[in-house]
């Protein structure tokens, strides 16, 4: 296997990608990062007729029997909850998120679900519980935390080079600090209040990684919406694949961050149903005049026809061609 593959799985609106890539070191000779996890509503995976199907089914029919590092780029239903069956599946080694490696066991407890007054509120609560649960496992499989912000980097096997370009260190401490209120707070009207504030900046708080494998450059900045970039030096931006932000919702990218990404390809996860309005037209136009090929994890109707059904968008990263992709229906 000479080329890396970053494969995005069609878990619906959320995201779950893997990736894989030669290392003689690790198990089977292949390095496996399994970042994001969709989500682990039954509803989700209902209609399986695009060619849905969970992070661990994906793990299971494709043989993947372990995982070196797991990464949670951010506490929301769509992207943490099918992390959990994932982690359970395959224990990780690491787990990489954003948080202190302890706050779930010093400072978060499990929240009632009861008290949500609204379907977000409800997936909101639940992200946060499994959150801690997946916490509590990866370490109960041995497995260790680590906490990345801006300026981390490193090289997690031969040719494969990451770099963290957000959290900076203000965005890290204003989520820490919201999440201590958040759990310390008592009174209900109060909490949900917290809890929609919270909500409301979460996407901003992403784990943004630069992978980059034989002078290929990955951007993969979670839900990060154009607002977020600000303190991201645009230097560091420049990629080859982006995957786009906030599921290509009207607020993912700007003309500005564009210009500083530069990609010969985009990839949007936006569901079939282009649910909260994801994959949005105006969006995607942008993305098309920024001459980036774009694809999707899911099927969404775009202007150029929508995507066949598929079970996941497989990038082939450094081999002859550079970069190139495929719709993979069965995997």
């Amino acid at each position: 296997m000479e080329e890396c593959k970053l494969t995005f799985v069609n878990v619906g609106y959320g995201e779950a990608m893997v990736l894989r890539c030669p290392a003689p070191e690790r198990p089977g000779g292949v390095f496996v990062m399994a970042i994001d996890g969709g989500s682990a509503e039954a509803e989700e995976y209902a209609d399986r007729t695009s060619g849905r199907l969970t992070l661990a089914e994906y793990l299971r029919r494709t043989g993947t029997d372990h995982i070196d590092c797991m990464v949670s780029t951010h506490i929301h239903e769509d992207h943490v909850c099918g992390l959990l069956a994932a982690a359970e599946l395959c224990p990780p080694a690491e787990l990489w998120q954003t948080l202190p490696s302890d706050f779930y066991r010093g400072t978060m407890r499990i929240l009632d679900t009861t008290l949500a007054e609204t379907p977000s509120q409800s997936k909101f609560l639940r992200a946060f519980n499994d959150y801690q649960r997946l916490c509590a496992g990866v370490e109960q499989g041995g497995g260790a935390i680590r906490t990345l912000g801006a300026g981390d980097s490193g090289q997690l096997c031969p040719d494969l080079r990451w770099q963290v370009l957000a959290p900076g260190p203000a965005d890290a401490g204003e989520l820490e600090r919201r999440c201590r209120d958040l759990f310390a707070e008592e009174e209900p009207r109060a909490f949900l209040q917290a809890l929609n504030a919270l909500d409301a900046r979460m996407n901003n708080f992403s784990l943004m990684l630069l992978l980059e494998y034989r002078g290929v450059r990955l951007l993969l900045p979670g839900d990060t919406n154009r607002a977020g970039y600000g303190a991201v030096p645009p230097e560091l931006l420049r990629a080859d694949l982006f995957k786009v932000g906030h599921h290509g919702q009207r607020d993912g990218v700007s003309p500005a961050l564009l210009e500083a990404v530069r990609p010969g390809m985009a990839v949007c996860c936006a569901s079939s149903d282009r649910r909260y309005d994801s994959a949005h037209p105006d969006t995607l136009a942008m993305i098309a005049a920024a001459g980036a090929e774009l694809y999707f994890s899911d099927c969404p109707p775009v202007a150029s026809g929508r995507p066949a059904p598929h079970e996941a968008l497989e990038f082939a990263v450094g081999g002859r061609a550079g970069l190139s992709a495929r719709y993979v229906e069965h995997v």
